[in-house]
C-alpha cells in the first residue's frame, strides 16, 4: 500500500468491463449494490449506459506502483443531463446563451440511480491513515481529466455526506436536495411500526392496505432464485408502459434486466402483483447490507392504493423481515411522507471550469440551499409519528 511518497498511476477506461471484477469490488464494497462491478457492467453491456445514448464510459481508477487498483471514480462522459435526478438543465442553458458549450461534462455517478452511496471508492485494505490520501488524488484527478478532455464541468451526484464535504473542501461548489426514507428502529412487525404512528395515519394505511386488494389483487415478493425470465417479461411491460406514459423514454432496456438477474439475483427483490392471474403490476428494489432500495415500478392497470402497497408497504414488510435499517423509496413524492418516509438530505459536488459561470452557480446554490433547508424542516414537521413517539416530532395533519 502507497505510503504517500511512491508513485501511482491513474487511467481512464472506457468501459466497467477493462477491469476485473475482484478489483473493482474491492474498492466499491459489498455495501451498495449500485456501486458493484456487476450493476455497472449490467448497464454498460445491455448498452443502456453507452456512447450512443449519451453516457460514454469514462471510469477513474488508480493504481499503486505494483499495479494494483487501491481507488475508483464511476464516471461517464455526458451530451445531456438525462437520468440524473439532478437537474442542472438551467445551467446548461444559461452557459450555452451566454456563448459557453456546457456539454460535453463529466458525471461521476450511477446512471439512473438516485441512491446515495460512495463515488470516490477505495480499496478495502488501504490503511485508515491513508484513505484520506487516496480520495484527494481520486478528487485531484477528476479535475486533471477534466481539464484534459475540455469539458465545462464535472458533477459528482449523490455521494455519501462525509465524501461532499471532502469535495467541498477541495473547492467543489456544494447543493442539497432531499428524499424520503423510512426507518425501522427495530420493528417486530407492521403493526408494530403503525402503532407508532398518529390513530388517524394508522387508520388510513390499514385502509390503502386493504383496498389495494379489494379487486381480488395478489401480491408476492420475490427474491434470488424465485424471480424467473418470465417476471422479467412482466416487469418489463410495466415499466415500459408507465415510462412511456409519464415521461416519454425509457432509460433501461429489455436486456439490462436480464443481466441483473443473472448477475445480482440475490441483491433483487421483485415485488409483483396479479389479478386473476394475470400479472399487472411491480416494483424493482435492490438490496444493500443494511438497507432497501426502490427503483422502479410499473403498471397496466390502475388500482387504488396498489402503488402505495407495492412500492412502499410491501418494502417495509421486507426490511422488517430481514432487519433492514431503512427503506429509500427514490426520488420524489411527498405523498410519501404520510406514509412514514421521512426527508432525509441529499447532496452533489460540482466543479466549473470557467470562473464567471461557476460565479453564478454558487449564487444561485446560496438561495437554493435556503430554500431546501426550509422545506426540509417544515416537511419534517408533517409527519404521520405520535408526537410522545420516541424520537419523533409530528402532527396528525391531513394529507397533503
Amino acid at each position: 500500500m502507497p505510503d504517500g511518497n511512491e508513485p501511482v498511476a491513474i487511467k481512464v477506461l472506457g468501459s466497467i468491463g477493462e477491469i476485473s471484477a475482484e478489483a473493482w469490488d474491492a474498492c466499491a464494497g459489498a455495501g451498495n449494490p449500485f456501486t458493484s462491478h456487476g450493476f455497472l457492467a449490467a448497464v454498460e453491456d445491455s448498452g443502456s449506459a453507452a456512447a450512443e445514448t449519451g453516457w460514454e464510459p469514462r471510469h477513474l481508477c488508480l493504481e499503486d506502483k505494483s499495479g494494483v487498483l487501491i481507488g475508483a471514480v464511476p464516471m461517464y462522459l455526458k451530451g445531456h443531463s438525462y437520468g440524473e435526478y439532478v437537474f442542472d438543465w438551467g445551467w446548461g442553458d444559461a452557459y450555452e446563451r451566454a456563448g459557453g458549450h456546457y456539454y460535453p461534462k463529466l458525471q461521476a455517478a450511477i446512471p439512473f440511480t438516485p441512491v446515495t452511496g460512495p463515488r470516490l471508492l477505495v480499496r478495502d485494505t488501504v490503511a485508515p491513515e491513508m484513505r484520506h490520501a487516496v480520495i484527494k488524488t481520486l478528487t485531484a484527478g477528476l479535475i486533471e481529466v477534466a481539464k484534459r478532455l475540455d469539458v465545462s464541468s464535472v458533477h459528482v451526484t449523490f455521494p455519501t455526506e462525509d465524501q461532499w464535504q471532502g469535495l467541498g473542501a477541495e473547492g467543489f461548489l456544494q447543493r442539497e436536495g432531499k428524499q424520503f426514507f423510512w426507518h425501522n428502529p427495530g420493528y417486530d412487525g407492521f403493526d408494530d411500526f403503525l402503532a407508532s404512528l398518529a390513530s388517524r395515519k394508522r387508520k388510513m394505511i390499514r385502509r390503502e392496505r386493504r383496498d389495494a386488494l379489494a379487486s381480488g389483487i395478489r401480491i408476492e415478493t420475490l427474491n434470488g432464485c424465485d424471480i424467473k425470465p418470465r417476471h422479467w417479461d412482466n416487469f418489463f411491460e410495466f415499466y415500459l408502459n408507465t415510462t412511456n406514459r409519464k415521461w416519454g423514454h425509457p432509460y433501461l432496456n429489455r436486456d439490462f434486466f436480464d443481466r441483473l438477474g443473472q448477475t445480482m439475483a440475490d441483491k433483487v427483490v421483485l415485488v409483483m402483483a396479479e389479478r386473476d392471474g394475470e400479472p399487472i403490476a411491480g416494483a424493482l428494489n435492490l438490496m444493500g447490507d443494511d438497507a432497501l432500495y426502490g427503483r422502479n415500478w410499473g403498471c397496466i392497470e390502475y388500482h387504488p392504493f396498489l402503488h402505495f402497497e407495492v412500492c412502499y408497504y410491501r418494502a417495509m414488510d421486507f426490511a422488517i423481515e430481514r432487519g433492514l435499517k431503512r427503506v429509500e423509496a427514490g426520488a420524489g413524492g411527498r405523498h410519501k411522507i404520510q406514509r412514514g418516509y421521512v426527508p432525509a438530505a441529499t447532496y452533489s459536488a460540482h466543479w466549473i471550469r470557467d470562473p464567471g459561470f461557476r460565479q453564478a452557480v454558487e449564487q444561485f446554490l446560496d438561495e437554493e440551499r435556503r430554500q431546501i433547508e426550509f422545506e426540509r424542516l417544515a416537511l419534517g414537521q408533517r409527519t404521520p409519528f405520535r408526537k410522545d413517539g420516541p424520537g419523533q416530532a409530528g402532527e396528525d395533519v391531513d394529507e397533503f
